[in-house]
C-alpha cells in the first residue's frame, strides 16, 4: 500500500501544480477582457481573436482545474447521507463513486476526445470568424483536462483504499472556497 500511497502524493502534488498555474488564467483572463472592452471603447478597435483567446482560456480554468477541484473537495455533492456517516462509510461510497462513475466517464471522455483535437491539429482548423483562432489548442483541453481529472480521481480512489485498509486517516475536509 505504501507505494500506491506515494503515486496518490504525486499526484496530488502535481495537481496542485496544475491548479495553481490555473489560478492565474483567472487574472489573464480578466486584463484580456478588460483590455478588449478598453480598446474597443475608447480607439473603436475590434478583433475576434480578442473574444476567442478569453473563452480559450475560460475552458482552460474550468477543464484543467477539474482534478485541483476533486482534491479540494469542491464538487457538487448531492448526497442526504454522506455527510452523517463516518470516515469508513464516505470512503465506501467516494470508492465506489470513483470506480463506477468518475474514472470510466473522464477516460472515455478523454479518449472520445482525443480524434477531435487530433483533426483539428492535423488541419490546422481555425475558427470560422474573420481575425478567429487555430482551434487546436483549445480541443486539446479537452483530453488533457479530463486525463488530468481521471489522474486525481485514481488518487483518490488509492486514498480510500487507504482509509479502508487502515493506512491513512483522512481529514475531514469541508469544500474549500477561497476568495
Amino acid at each position: 500500500m505504501k507505494p500506491l500511497l506515494a503515486l496518490a502524493r504525486a499526484i496530488d502534488a502535481l495537481t496542485e501544480r496544475v491548479g495553481r498555474v490555473v489560478i492565474w488564467l483567472v487574472l489573464v483572463a480578466t486584463l484580456i477582457s478588460a483590455g478588449n472592452a478598453l480598446v474597443r471603447y475608447t480607439l473603436g478597435i475590434s478583433s475576434n481573436a480578442w473574444l476567442e483567446i478569453q473563452w480559450y482560456l475560460f475552458g482552460a480554468m474550468f477543464l484543467l482545474a477539474a482534478g485541483y477541484t476533486l482534491k479540494h473537495n469542491g464538487h457538487v455533492r448531492i448526497d442526504i447521507f454522506y455527510n452523517r456517516l463516518g470516515p469508513r462509510g464516505q470512503a465506501w461510497i467516494d470508492l465506489a463513486g470513483g470506480l463506477l462513475f468518475l474514472l470510466p466517464m473522464a477516460l472515455l471522455l478523454a479518449w472520445l476526445a482525443w480524434p477531435m483535437f487530433f483533426e483539428a491539429w492535423q488541419t490546422q482548423e481555425h475558427s470560422p470568424d474573420a481575425g478567429g483562432l487555430v482551434r487546436w489548442p483549445v480541443k486539446l483541453l479537452l483530453p488533457v483536462g479530463f486525463a488530468l481529472l481521471a489522474l486525481q480521481g485514481v488518487a483518490e480512489v488509492i486514498k480510500r483504499l487507504g482509509v479502508l485498509g487502515g493506512h491513512l486517516v483522512l481529514p475531514r475536509e469541508a469544500p474549500e472556497e477561497e476568495v
